[in-house]
């Protein structure tokens, strides 16, 4: 493995009636003039808006509010919310919601603080020093950008979609009651399912050697939602489950599993290239690449797909090539995603080829991309093909 430094400030605060007890607490310290930001309408029909406005005004806080981030936060939406900053002097940032509220925050967080564009702080041409403080109440297990520094924003004007992050945008507290998820309708649970088991596979698939604990730990974690994913759909309001899929997500992306390797996250940058022309759920985009990048890298990374089919989904090698298993495990991953209600194909969202060149020059908008095989413009054009 690789020589590491491993350092996560977020304060994790988990479990049942943990606003309430908690979240005047962690704001004080911050300040008072705060910024409450969140997405569509679901925090108020659950009573979660009525919940935290009522704290935070019963313990004096001067809130601003920053309503309608969209599901793939927008460069536009990041703009607004630093306006508000600026003009209204906010000490602190509050995101209530799924990780795409909290992506947005954490560049309202960092843009406040810099005098050019924020977009220069998503394409890292700018480098942020500091950003404002945030926590987070999430409402829905996905992305585990509630105990990450990462953020993923989208400028739909020129339609690039990247990831950044910053040692600055660790959001300082997270709130995570998993009574705060019961709400979730089925379609955003799978998503957040699929989102935290691919963050679990760009962990997995990496090049250095000598890593049995880190992959045991990923491979912990996929066996933990495999098991309780279907339950999950199942039995949308079943408390246990909703807390064991929250945690999950939350440690598939907090940097515990990737201590000491490098990931892949090829998947992802396609997935953002295509979700950048489309507009269509981020999770939904990488239940379809995943699976086809797989069988693209499978001479490279057949002892590996190998490994993740024997252990993960109990695929018996027995009598078999390890192609063969390898090519087992990957149709395992399908058919469970399938079964939950995943898409399969593009084409579930209308998506054809007509577009495929420019989704292809997105995905190499910054050259070769993956840590764990480097993949160029065929590369990325035989998988999208592959995936019609």
């Amino acid at each position: 493995m690789d020589r590491f430094t491993f350092h996560n400030p977020t304060e994790l605060i988990f479990g049942e009636g943990q606003v309430q007890e908690q979240l005047v607490e962690q704001l004080k310290p911050l300040g008072s003039k705060i910024l409450l930001v969140y997405g569509g309408g679901s925090v108020k029909r659950n009573g979660l808006y009525d919940e935290v406005t009522s704290l935070l005004n019963g313990a004096g806080f001067t809130i601003h509010e920053l309503s309608g981030v969209e599901p793939n936060p927008r460069l536009s939406t990041v703009h607004k919310g630093v306006d508000i900053c600026k003009n209204e002097d906010i000490d602190a940032l509050l995101a209530v919601g799924g990780g795409s509220v909290i992506d947005c925050t954490k560049a309202i967080a960092a843009g406040a603080e810099y005098e050019g564009d924020a977009w220069d702080i998503v394409t890292k041409k700018h480098l942020p020093e500091t950003a404002l403080p945030f926590g987070t109440i999430l409402t829905l297990a996905a992305t585990g950008s509630e105990m990450n520094s990462g953020s993923v924003i989208t400028n739909w004007e020129t339609q690039e979609k990247y990831g950044w992050g910053s040692p600055h945008t660790f959001p300082t507290f997270s709130i995570l009651d998993p009574r705060n998820t019961l709400t979730v309708p089925e379609d955003q649970t799978v998503y957040g399912i699929v989102d935290m088991m691919s963050h679990v596979f760009e962990q997995y698939f990496h090049a250095q050697t000598n890593s049995p604990l880190q992959e045991r730990m990923c491979e912990a974690v996929l066996h933990t939602v495999i098991e309780t994913a279907p339950k999950l759909v199942s039995d949308l309001e079943n408390l246990e489950h909703r807390e064991t899929i929250l945690y999950s997500g939350t440690i598939a992306l907090n940097g515990m599993l990737q201590m000491g390797v490098r990931g892949d996250w090829a998947s992802h940058n396609i997935e953002h290239a295509v979700s950048a022309v489309y507009d269509i759920p981020h999770a939904g985009g990488l239940a379809i690449i995943f699976p086809h990048w797989m069988r693209h890298n499978i001479e490279e990374g057949e002892r590996k797909l190998k490994q993740l089919a024997v252990r993960v989904w109990g695929v018996d090698p027995e009598g078999k090539t390890d192609r063969e298993v390898a090519e087992e495990g990957i149709r395992a991953l399908e058919t469970f995603w399938g079964d939950l209600g995943a898409p399969s194909r593009l084409a579930d969202y209308d998506i054809d080829d007509s577009k495929i060149d420019v989704m292809t020059d997105k995905a190499m908008a910054r050259g070769e991309y993956g840590n764990f095989r480097k993949l160029g413009r065929d590369d990325t054009l035989a998988i999208l093909k592959a995936a019609l």
